[in-house]
């Protein structure tokens, strides 16, 4: 456990939830002899143990962007508000990485984002903009948002803390439940590819039409390489972007094998006519392109604009295939 701060002493009552690598929780008053040097909030971190808030990072950027993540995928965005200081944020989020089913969900159902409270002094009118209220409750804490950037849950991560006598850890059992009672119910794969056919029709476009899945490397770095604004500001003239999860979209693999009879590997995608009919797809001679990063597969891909483009001029497509070929890495999520 560890308490809010020297003044508050006796006042302290636990710490909070916090997802990620953050779920804490303290359920008792704490006295002196019960504190240690890595969970007063007047010490520093254990030197052996890494920072896991980026204390100088744009709180508010950073969760506006998972919000838009999460509304394009259909997830909830989790904020774990901590600090580096705190010795629970640091268990919370060991068991967020070493629970496999806890880390499960978090992959496929959460975009995380850690803020740095600092001594209770930083971020402090952001948590309060949310309704958290750290000071009553303590570090690590949970706020889930949905797509539309609305809290769905305040937690306080006392609760989720094991009930086994000298356990000072945080039940998984506890941590599974919170995230799994909160993630978004999933879409219908159909309903998203007519709402993807009609968009095109009405505004004249072609369907980018790519399927992927949250476990998926070579998806993520198709899609962020997708979200950069000056990739985005050029597709945007002809394509609307259609994402189905095959893993987590009911129905996605029916409509997978119409367009591939027997799927295999992923990322895969198509560029669609308003009617549903295929201009191109990321199949060559030698199978699915994924994402491409080969001479050969952004060879293909470039024949791929030059067939469906209508306003992205040839100077616009070059310079897109040009933009695959920096290193992989600049596109992980």
């Amino acid at each position: 456990m560890r308490r809010l701060s020297t003044s508050m002493h006796s006042n302290a009552v636990g710490a909070l939830i916090v997802l990620g690598g953050l779920f804490t929780a303290a359920a008792a008053q704490l006295s002196p002899a019960s504190q240690t040097s890595d969970t007063q909030p007047g010490t520093q971190a254990s030197p052996q143990r890494a920072p896991i808030y980026v204390e100088d990072a744009d709180a508010k950027s950073e969760i506006a962007a998972a919000v838009a993540r999460a509304s394009k995928e259909n997830r909830r965005v989790l904020i774990q508000w901590g600090a580096n200081w705190c010795g629970w944020c640091h268990k919370l989020h060991a068991l967020m990485e070493s629970d496999a089913k806890v880390a499960h969900a978090l992959q496929y159902e959460y975009d995380v984002v850690l803020i740095d409270v600092g001594r209770f002094d930083h971020n402090m009118d952001l948590a309060a903009g949310y309704g958290a209220e750290l000071k009553k409750t303590g570090i690590p804490y949970l706020t889930i948002l949905d797509g539309n950037g609305k809290v769905l849950l305040n937690q306080d991560s006392g609760v989720l803390e094991s009930k086994e006598a000298g356990k000072q850890e945080h039940d998984p059992k506890a941590v599974l439940d919170v995230l799994t009672s909160h993630q978004a119910d999933y879409l219908k794969a159909a309903d998203l590819f007519q709402k993807g056919l009609d968009r095109a029709k009405s505004e004249d476009k072609v369907v980018f039409l790519h399927f992927g899945a949250p476990w998926c490397g070579y998806c993520h770095r198709l899609e962020n390489w997708m979200a950069r604004p000056e990739v985005a500001s050029v597709l945007a003239k002809d394509f609307v972007d259609l994402k189905i999860d095959t893993d987590r979209t009911t129905g996605a693999n029916v409509l997978f094998s119409k367009y591939k009879p027997n799927p295999e590997g992923i990322p895969w995608f198509a560029f669609l006519k308003p009617d549903g009919t295929v201009i191109a797809d990321s199949d060559n001679s030698h199978g699915n392109i994924g994402f491409p990063t080969a001479d050969e597969e952004i060879t293909h891909f470039q024949s791929m604009l030059e067939k469906a483009a209508k306003r992205i001029n040839a100077g616009e497509i070059k310079d897109l295939t040009t933009s695959l070929k920096p290193a992989p890495q600049a596109f992980r999520r």
